[in-house]
């Protein structure tokens, strides 16, 4: 069963509803046995970087996480600020410390060089893949949904795929069980499904 955490931040009901429609069982909780006794893990998140972390340290799942993912290893994706969240710090109107999961990352403003290139980026993106679980069965360039000013910044080994806003920026990341999109897979229709499917099933 996988288990959409929910921290009060984000379109859990899309992700459920995705996961539906590709006949995963899932449920969307934060209690502590759901996701002690979940196979996998998803975080998505829409907001800012503070609130989301404040939620999770309010919920108390911060303990909970940190022995689920880096002690037992147990598979999670985080979606858009989800993923963001698993950095080190967040530069968003301030410093903030994030859950520490990926070492030497930062969450950051995207500055495009085209200063006619709006942000927030939203919109439809072709990404730029690395040979990737998430990936499997899917076009090199294939073309996902994003919403979202800041952006993860990481060690290039970490990342697995990039888009192009005057500019690469990183769309999503692997560090072995902890996966992570900048895009909504929820919202990008076929592509989107087939990446939730890949994370399920693998």
């Amino acid at each position: 069963m996988i288990v959409i955490i929910d921290y009060g931040l984000g379109n859990v009901l899309s992700v459920l509803n995705a996961l539906t429609a590709i006949g995963c069982q899932a449920i969307i909780s934060n209690k502590k046995e759901d996701i002690l006794n979940a196979s996998k893990l998803i975080l998505p998140g829409v907001g800012a970087f503070a609130q989301g972390m404040k939620n999770l340290r309010e919920r108390n799942l911060i303990p909970i996480l940190n022995n689920e993912v880096l002690v037992k290893k147990k598979p999670i994706l985080g979606i858009c600020l989800g993923m963001q969240l698993f950095v080190e710090k967040g530069f968003e109107e301030g410093t903030y410390n994030g859950l520490g999961w990926i070492k030497n990352s930062t969450v950051e403003k995207i500055i495009p060089s085209d200063s006619n290139l709006k942000i927030p980026h939203v919109g439809w993106e072709n990404t730029t893949h690395k040979e990737n679980i998430l990936f499997e069965e899917l076009p090199s360039d294939s073309e996902f949904y994003f919403v979202h000013s800041y952006y993860l910044k990481c060690c290039e080994e970490f990342i697995t795929s990039t888009f192009n806003y005057a500019g690469d920026f990183t769309s999503s990341i692997q560090v072995e069980n902890i996966y992570g999109t900048q895009f909504h897979p929820e919202k990008s229709q076929k592509n989107g499904l087939k990446l939730l499917k890949n994370f399920v099933n693998m």
